[in-house]
């Protein structure tokens, strides 16, 4: 699979979110869309990143941005995350990991002197066009919306 580069076209998926309602990245032509990868539901760095995207929800929809969420988890564990947490935004589930293949996010981690495979935390800005605009690769997941604004503002 080739690695993404900012200028590819977002490869397009289709998925259930949380609510078991099929999703596609189709949904979102003409359209901002914030596509964030993480690793797994309801842990530290996963629910600081969500949470940050809750809070600063209403400036990210005024500036015209869709928050798309995906990780490997199922619909049950997603569901239960966004209640857990009121999440405003569409959790994929990518069980199967098609999505996380197609943007080359399976890898090797390491965590506490571990090595296991798992979803690298990645989020891509997507434009109108349905073009990668930005790549953050590792976000800083308690500020992760500062970082969103500032990358697509540096883009004009």
């Amino acid at each position: 699979m080739a690695v993404l580069k900012e200028g590819s076209k977002a490869p397009v998926f289709k998925a259930v979110d949380q609510n078991g309602k099929p999703i596609s990245l189709n949904d979102f032509k003409g359209k901002k869309v914030i596509l964030y990868f993480y690793p797994k539901d309801d842990t530290p760095g996963c629910t600081a990143q969500a949470c940050n995207l809750k809070d600063n929800y209403s400036a990210l929809i005024k500036k015209g941005f869709q928050v798309v969420g995906v990780s490997t988890d199922s619909v049950a564990s997603h569901k239960k995350f966004e209640e857990k947490f009121d999440l405003p935004f569409p959790l994929v589930s990518d069980e199967d990991k098609k999505i996380v293949d197609k943007y080359n996010l399976w890898g090797e981690k390491k965590f506490m002197g571990r090595t296991y495979m798992g979803t690298t935390r990645t989020t891509f800005l997507i434009d109108e066009t349905g073009k990668i605009v930005k790549i953050i690769a590792k976000p800083d997941t308690k500020n992760h919306t500062e970082e969103i604004l500032a990358a697509w503002a540096e883009l004009g």
